[in-house]
């Protein structure tokens, strides 16, 4: 089976450099470096008394790995609001957590150089289990300050509605 369907001359995979993350239906702002997607399932070994002296194995339990979102910090409120339904400081009794809406399930695009849609994820149940507002700060350096939110999840699943775009050949304005 070919690497691309559509796309028959193509051979280099996808770059890792155009992608978009999405909540509530909206694009999140400046988005600049997203975690991998990890999912890692628990070997349960086992053997019966009149068995070799190997194992066997069977699947277990999976876990999916947090996710890490970074951006440069901005007036853009939506990693805060977001980390303030989990916890938000001096709300008072009973306020600190917003239990009806702090979880969200996002979407992760990954697209071609082209800027065409090419794969996506849906990432369920997710939830803010590490906000840093503000990195480390230095007056003797010279970076963008970075914010970041780790995301809980309770699994993801590829969006295969998602097909894989018919790319195209540049061509020269007409004269």
């Amino acid at each position: 089976m070919p690497e691309f369907s559509v796309n028959a001359t193509r051979f280099d995979p996808y770059k890792n450099f155009k992608f978009r993350v999405k909540w509530d239906g909206k694009y999140v702002a400046g988005v600049e470096k997203v975690g991998a997607l990890v999912r890692k399932t628990e070997v349960i070994y086992f053997r019966n008394g009149g068995d070799p002296s190997t194992s066997r194995k069977s699947p277990g339990r999976t876990e999916y790995s947090p996710i890490t979102l970074e951006r440069g910090v901005t007036h853009d409120t939506e990693f805060e609001k977001w980390a303030n339904k989990v916890w938000n400081y001096g709300s008072g009794l009973g306020a600190e957590v917003s239990l009806k809406d702090f979880r969200k399930d996002i979407i992760l695009e990954l697209y071609n150089e082209a800027g065409q849609l090419a794969i996506a994820y849906k990432i369920y149940r997710c939830w803010v289990s590490e906000y840093e507002a503000l990195p480390d700060l230095n007056a003797n350096a010279s970076a963008v300050a970075i914010q970041k939110i780790t995301l809980e999840n309770e699994g993801w699943e590829r969006d295969y509605s998602v097909a894989e775009p018919t790319e195209t050949s540049f061509t020269e304005p007409p004269q």
